[in-house]
């Protein structure tokens, strides 16, 4: 090692470019939620649990998005299904 080092071309900033369409952010996970992501990325031979991370999000993502009318038939059906299995009442 040497004892001083030449600093004056040097340039501040991240020592590695970010991928376009990614944003840096910070964010708050429960404990328990990262070291599961940590640990996923570990048994399956190493890897990135932000990366992990981020498909759990974008199959969620993918997978909530349900048009009204999809739900709204879906919930007649449900309702419909126990209105049939109730005894009628007497009037």
């Amino acid at each position: 090692m040497k004892k001083n080092y030449d600093f004056s071309q040097a340039t501040r900033g991240a020592v590695v470019a970010q991928a376009a369409g990614k944003t840096r952010i910070t964010i708050r996970i429960d404990d328990n939620v990262l070291d599961w992501f940590r640990d996923q990325a570990d048994a399956a031979g190493g890897g990135n649990y932000q990366s992990m991370i981020n498909e759990a999000l974008r199959s969620h993502m993918v997978g909530t998005v349900e048009p009204v009318e999809k739900v709204l038939r879906r919930v007649v059906r449900e309702e419909l299904s126990r209105a049939k299995k109730r005894p009628a009442k007497a009037a």
